[in-house]
């Protein structure tokens, strides 16, 4: 299978948001395990959100999963993943040294272990979602992928473009927005589109903490692939990831939009670099985005990766009668309730609160997945999860250009972080390069105006 780079949206109104799934209720052929038939599962990017995928792909009750090859270009990475998976779920482990896969044609050496029907992991940095998604179609494989799944206007084409061909041969695919799938904010959801706060007039959102994963880094070592080091610290590099503000702040902008039950049309923002020190990477240490929708309705995000500063991990709503929390506790539990008015300090105006014990919205977005292909029940989150991650980087293209974006500047744009990222070696060139100093182009807002970098 080829899937053109320079292809739009091949269908009209693929970005309509209400569209639930590509193709949902068409009678196509079963491409499924059903009854009590193993589901192999290959793990394509051996991080620790690709091992916390594996175990909740072997921990789904009566899923019957087997997790059988491994692949990811870094040895440490796929020798502590197989270590820390093997703890939990040695019984349902079944991954030989001959399965085991390093290097960047390891995600094809990996699904070919898999047969028609069984699953892959797609956890490796965004940049190689749409390449490995590919090839998954061609095996005939449901696909779990980790979010964001596009990091700029071309690879999201792509990526709806490929979401469909995997509706149309009946593949099931989950996208790892996982709080879509918490049932405490399914209940909230519900409670919103039937006016419990009236209308919606504002969205606001924090993801404000210390120094996150690799989002700060410091010159490569010396003697280091200068490819494999952007790797190791992705979440350093546009490219890669689309930086900090895609990687961490999408799963808030996702909330968002879905208790809007829209994604907005434009972006503005403000950042900065401040505390520099020796670091080379590409983040802001503040983000500030006001999102606007179609109707006027505001989204704010707030982003902040610095020490010493108070934290907040939380999305609120407000409507013309009262006014909600979503997230107030990270990713879970969700503590979402209801209010009468706007004072979200005043325990007496709270009218409705889900329950204290909530399920992990990370195993319930796997036993839905296992769920749908062992019932051939329509499964397809790619135009969701596409969609979160374009207006995620129209906000970030917003902040670092200083501009008012679109989402058709950003989905129509041709700055394509790297565009040869199927074509990468272990032992080749970076899409990204440092100059003579170990330095890293980073944006200038109001300099670079057309381009982040």
């Amino acid at each position: 299978m080829s899937v053109s780079k320079n292809s739009g949206l091949s269908r009209r109104g693929a970005l309509k948001v209400t569209a639930a799934t590509a193709l949902a209720g068409v009678v196509l052929p079963q491409v499924h395990a059903g009854g009590s038939e193993t589901i192999k599962v290959a793990l394509v990017g051996a991080g620790g959100r690709g091992t916390g995928a594996a175990g909740q792909a072997l921990s789904v009750p009566n899923g019957n999963t087997r997790l059988v090859a491994i692949a990811d270009v870094s040895a440490a990475n796929l020798r502590n993943s197989n270590r820390a998976l093997e703890g939990p779920h040695r019984a349902r482990m079944d991954v030989s040294d001959e399965r085991k896969f390093i290097g960047f044609d390891g995600y094809r050496r990996a699904m070919d272990t898999l047969r028609r029907g069984d699953i892959v992991i797609l956890a490796t940095p965004p940049a190689f979602r749409w390449p490995q998604f590919a090839y998954a179609i061609e095996k005939g494989l449901h696909v779990f992928m980790e979010k964001p799944i596009s990091v700029d206007g071309p690879s999201t084409k792509r990526m709806i473009e490929l979401g469909e061909r995997a509706a149309r041969a009946n593949l099931k695919v989950g996208v790892g927005l996982m709080c879509r799938h918490c049932d405490v904010r399914r209940e909230l959801f519900s409670r919103i589109q039937d006016n419990q706060i009236g209308d919606l007039t504002m969205i606001r959102a924090y993801r404000v903490a210390g120094p996150t994963a690799s989002a700060f880094s410091e010159r490569k070592p010396e003697g280091e692939s200068e490819l494999l080091y952007q790797i190791r610290r992705f979440h350093s590099f546009l490219w890669l990831s689309g930086g900090a503000f895609s990687d961490f702040l999408i799963h808030n902008i996702d909330e968002g939009c879905w208790m809007k039950n829209d994604f907005p049309i434009s972006a503005k923002g403000y950042g900065g670099r401040h505390y520099r020190g020796n670091y080379i990477d590409q983040n802001f240490d503040t983000y500030h985005t006001e999102y606007t929708f179609a109707d006027g309705t505001k989204m704010f995000m707030e982003g902040r990766i610095m020490q010493g500063c108070d934290q907040e991990f939380a999305t609120y709503v407000h409507g013309t009668r009262g006014s909600a929390v979503v997230s107030q506790s990270g990713h879970t539990p969700s503590r979402a309730r209801i209010y009468r008015g706007h004072n979200m300090t005043n325990n007496a105006d709270i009218i409705w609160r889900g329950p204290q014990r909530e399920p992990d919205p990370y195993q319930l977005e796997w036993n839905r997945l296992i769920d749908a292909i062992r019932n051939d029940r329509p499964h397809n989150e790619v135009l969701r999860g596409a969609m979160a991650s374009l207006v995620t980087s129209m906000g970030r293209m917003a902040c670092h250009t200083g501009k008012v974006i679109t989402r058709d500047q950003i989905l129509n744009g041709d700055h394509e972080f790297a565009p040869n990222v199927d074509q990468l070696t272990m032992d080749g060139p970076s899409p990204l390069q440092a100059d003579a100093d170990g330095k890293y182009p980073v944006p200038r807002p109001g300099q670079e105006t057309r381009r982040e970098y």
